[in-house]
């Protein structure tokens, strides 16, 4: 009993440290952007996809997703810094939970999982863009580029766990 006990703690402490490092990821990639005509494309976006496919437990999924963009916000740009926390945080939510069905990470829930994400984060953003600047002219102006972060976000994601062997290196390392 005492072993069982000693390998829970040893699980949820190495899951701790798991989510933790995916968040620390997501507020890196939040504090710089590649120059793009009228903005930044930032790729925290691929961080939150690979976590959320990655990680069996939603919550810890929202953690990465919704409060690592709200840090990086707070810390870099803090406007929509509560856009951020509700917008990432569904986004990764929703992906974590079509993507582990069954225990099992299964691609074509993960595609479903991105493709949904990919909806909830350009329409969380346009209003928040459009709130925040009392304009949805400038949401408008800004729907391309959320989009091309979407998409880059959605198949970074799905390519690194897929294609890159992140999900078996993952699933034989993680979850024993």
């Amino acid at each position: 009993m005492e072993n069982i006990q000693k390998t829970k703690a040893a699980n949820s402490t190495f899951a701790i440290c798991i989510t933790a490092l995916f968040m620390a990821l997501n507020i890196m990639m939040s504090s710089f952007g590649l120059p793009v005509p009228g903005g930044h494309l930032y790729l925290n976006d691929v961080i939150i996809c690979t976590a959320a496919i990655l990680l069996p437990d939603a919550k810890a999924a929202f953690i990465v997703g919704g409060v690592g963009a709200f840090l990086g916000d707070l810390f870099f740009y803090p406007t929509p810094m509560f856009f951020s926390l509700a917008t990432h945080g569904v986004q990764a939510l929703v992906i974590s939970y079509l993507a582990h069905k069954d225990g099992k990470v299964s691609f074509k829930g993960a595609a479903l999982g991105v493709f949904i994400g990919a909806i909830i984060m350009v329409v969380g953003y346009s209003l928040g863009r459009a709130f925040i600047y009392s304009t949805p002219h400038y949401a408008y102006i800004k729907l391309p580029y959320q989009i091309l972060q979407a998409a880059v976000g959605a198949v970074g994601g799905m390519l690194l766990c897929f294609k890159g062997g992140l999900l078996a290196s993952f699933e034989k390392n993680y979850l024993k």
